[in-house]
């Protein structure tokens, strides 16, 4: 019998796996020995056994389970085998989907500390087009104009909790704004109306908050202290008013940076505050 069989030694070797991935086969049901010799405890395969071998490598090949593998071997079941690869199909795509977000997120962390870097310093008036955004947010559930930084965070911790109820990590939460409404704003109203991110058109989110900014020209000014931002938005309302500029939509603060790793101190930023503008023709 021994002579028409394999031992586990070369039935691994003639299949480029480990001695180990046999006998894990074995305990897991996958492929059974074809004898084991009662007195050494020792496996033999047959030669014919390879098949069944391919189609366990096919399937892992595929992302799918031992216990999955397991479960449409046992069953003899083709219908069950499509069925099992058409979830891993579907858990595959939404890997691929996180992992395009991820990709995203890093790329616009990137672009906006390259922003940051390549800034004007604090102060600087400008006049500037900028392209189509995407946004997702909700309603600033505090006024931090009137209660400080600490309501800022816990707004923006409850902007990370709601991303996180769908499935979305925190580092598609750095590239931040925060918006007055127009009417507020030219009154000299300070109240915080969204707190959002700035996302990726693609950003895998199920419900609400999405909103589309427009591209055209926008009046900014930028600024490195955050209890500096009432009295710079001031400066940015008599700058569109001085020269004529018709300020179209809400104002935005947009967070270009906004890490802070040196000490315990409160979240450093460096701002862009803006406003659409149109022109008289």
């Amino acid at each position: 019998m021994q002579e028409e069989l394999l031992s586990i030694g070369k039935m691994a070797q003639l299949n480029r796996i480990s001695i180990s991935t046999l006998r894990l086969y074995d305990e897991k049901g996958l492929l059974k020995p074809r004898y084991v010799d009662p007195d050494s405890g020792y496996r033999y395969y047959s030669i014919d056994q390879n098949a069944r071998l391919d189609m366990i490598a096919y399937m892992k090949e595929l992302g799918m389970s031992l216990a999955e593998i397991g479960q449409a071997l046992r069953k003899e079941d083709i219908t069950l085998i499509e069925e099992l690869l058409a979830q891993k199909n579907e858990q595959l795509h939404q890997q691929m989907r996180q992992l395009k977000a991820r990709h995203d997120a890093v790329e616009r962390a990137i672009q906006s500390i390259e922003r940051y870097r390549k800034s004007p310093v604090t102060g600087t008036l400008s006049l500037e087009y900028i392209d189509r955004r995407y946004a997702w947010g909700i309603p600033c559930p505090e006024n931090f104009y009137q209660d400080g930084i600490h309501s800022y965070e816990a707004s923006l911790q409850a902007l990370r909790h709601t991303l996180a109820q769908q499935g979305l990590e925190q580092i598609h939460s750095y590239n931040i704004g925060t918006t007055i409404e127009r009417e507020d704003f030219l009154a000299g109203r300070f109240v915080a109306g969204q707190i959002f991110l700035f996302a990726g058109r693609d950003l895998p989110l199920r419900q609400g908050g999405f909103q589309i900014l427009d591209s055209g020209m926008y009046a900014c000014i930028y600024l490195d202290n955050y209890d500096d931002e009432i009295s710079f938005a001031g400066m940015l309302l008599d700058y569109c008013q001085t020269n004529g500029y018709r300020i179209a939509g809400d104002y935005i603060c947009e967070v270009m940076s906004g890490f802070h790793v040196f000490d315990n101190d409160p979240r450093s930023m460096f701002l862009r505050l803006q406003v659409p503008v149109s022109f008289e023709k």
